[in-house]
């Protein structure tokens, strides 16, 4: 797996993966009273946190687009 995130994409991916996979279980906001918002919403937030760790992102690699510096 070649490096296809820049740091600034990273930390983005990073950020929102965490709030999306924090907030259900302190439920805020209020909207994932249904659980199956909530599931997606942890799925989403796994998936951006495991892209940011591992600095590989699958669908960039799809469409060749990468993000790193040269």
């Amino acid at each position: 797996m070649t490096a296809n995130l820049g740091s600034l994409d990273r930390i983005l991916r990073l950020v929102i993966g965490l709030a999306l996979l924090v907030s259900p279980l302190l439920n805020i906001p209020a909207i994932w009273t249904d659980g199956s918002w909530a599931y997606v919403s942890m799925a989403v937030g796994l998936v951006l946190t495991g892209t940011a760790l591992f600095n590989f992102c699958p669908i960039y690699k799809l469409f060749g687009i990468s993000t790193c510096r040269l």
